[in-house]
């Protein structure tokens, strides 16, 4: 197990207990109780833990793996999902997209769609799609797709989401009208409807959902049924959701209940 590996494993052990105990990391990990003491170590020199006598504790109440670290989770569900979103996508469109895994995916089968080349529209090369995006990563890997129009906001950057926030985020999506946005977000729940860890990056989603002809959620399974700290819009706003099969038919029922075309791949 490389570094890497064992950092975001940690990460998520801590994400789901809230605290880590050297001696059941290791254990956890089938490594050494000193290579963990040295990786709670660089860990905590990052800022990304608090390191306790004999482990490490999170830094707050709601934690958040930070983008570079989440890639590996549930990849293959990701791409799959992905795929998916981009068959609802249609050659031409504005498109907007906010940053997470889930949604880089996206901006990825977008470029492998647009990769056919440009269309043409009264012998003018058009580009095959628009993006529109607050996420910087998602914008670095588009920028050298010629086939592409890449659209960025303004603002503040997220270093944890690689996500662009703040009043300048927001005058740009008012000035723009989308054909379609992809979102990924935190949390799905019925009644409350799709909610984000942060309420910066809710207060983006939920303006470029307003700024949409048509709303496709990107996530994969287990988020639904979760809540996180601030609301996004409720599910009366969502068109399509767009997750993995391993969500139950009785999430899917209500999701189908509320309005929201479910597609399980």
């Amino acid at each position: 197990m490389s570094k890497r590996e064992r950092w975001s494993a940690l990460l998520e052990l801590l994400a789901a207990e809230g605290r880590l105990d050297v001696e059941e990391a290791a254990g956890a990990l089938d490594v050494s109780s000193a290579t963990i003491r040295r990786d709670l170590d660089e860990l905590a020199e990052q800022q990304m833990l608090v390191r306790t006598r004999g482990g490490a504790i999170a830094h707050g109440v709601s934690y958040e793996l930070p983008l570079r670290y989440k890639s590996s989770r549930h990849a293959s569900e990701k791409q799959r999902i992905a795929a998916a979103a981009v068959d609802l996508i249609g050659d031409g469109e504005v498109v907007g997209l906010n940053g997470g895994t889930t949604t880089t995916e996206v901006a990825r089968a977008l470029a492998l769609r647009a990769s056919g080349g440009q269309r043409e529209t009264t012998g003018v090369p058009s580009p095959a799609f628009t993006v529109v995006t607050n996420a910087l990563n998602i914008a670095g890997e588009l920028a050298v797709r010629p086939q592409i129009k890449i659209v960025t906001t303004g603002g503040v950057a997220r270093p944890q989401t690689y996500e662009l926030v703040g009043p300048l985020t927001m005058g740009v999506l008012n000035e723009v009208v989308l054909d379609a946005v992809v979102l990924g977000v935190d949390g799905v729940d019925p009644q409350l409807g799709i909610m984000a860890h942060h309420e910066d990056e809710a207060s983006v989603s939920r303006l470029f959902a307003e700024r949409a002809h048509r709303v496709i959620v990107v996530t994969d399974s287990s988020k639904l049924g979760m809540r996180a700290f601030a609301r996004i819009c409720g599910l009366d706003r969502i068109d399509v959701l767009v997750t993995d099969a391993n969500i139950s038919a009785e999430t899917s029922a209500r999701l189908v209940d509320a309005g929201v075309k479910v597609i399980a791949v």
